[in-house]
């Protein structure tokens, strides 16, 4: 059977209780026409990069599953009749990744770095060199500040186009 990456986003305003039952409800209809899921990663509630549907933020729910495309189908097909989801996106893929998928592995990057005592910010940036000051730093020597003096040559008169 082929293989199958399916991730949803459930509206922020679902309590997490009610995001495993539509978990549950999906899993039952692919079990149903002959597939399996073999895993599920609730990556739980994370900001969206644009506003979906007037929601800024969306429970994200994540399944590896290996059935035919026509339950594939079926669930998309309920996930557009629900109200809750978001959007929903299916991807086939030749193989399943073994262990937790990237946004696991991140979140767990992420709290390594913060035991650590924190991020880009605190890191190290090495020798940088003499970079010298910047233009405010100049030695103006025995010059003062610039003045706004009147020109001492006369301004030129604009030609009339016309010659005498």
């Amino acid at each position: 059977m082929p293989l199958y990456e399916h991730v949803f986003l459930a509206r922020q305003d679902v309590s997490a209780q009610q995001v495993e039952e539509l978990t549950a409800q999906l899993t039952g209809v692919i079990e149903q026409l002959g597939g399996k899921v073999t895993k599920l990663e609730q990556w739980g509630v994370k900001s969206l990069s644009y506003r979906v549907r007037k929601n800024r933020k969306a429970h994200f729910t994540f399944m590896n599953v290996d059935a035919p495309s026509a339950a594939l189908s079926e669930i998309e097909r309920q996930e557009r009749l629900n109200e809750d989801v978001l959007r929903y996106l299916t991807i086939r893929v030749d193989e399943h990744e073994e262990g937790p998928s990237a946004m696991m592995r991140k979140s767990d990057r992420d709290r390594d770095r913060d035991d650590r005592g924190g991020g880009f910010r605190d890191r190290d940036r090495g020798d940088r060199g003499d970079r010298g000051g910047y233009r405010g730093d100049r030695d103006r020597g025995d010059r003062g500040p610039r003045d706004r003096a009147p020109r001492d040559e006369p301004v030129a008169e604009e030609a009339t186009g016309t010659e005498e």
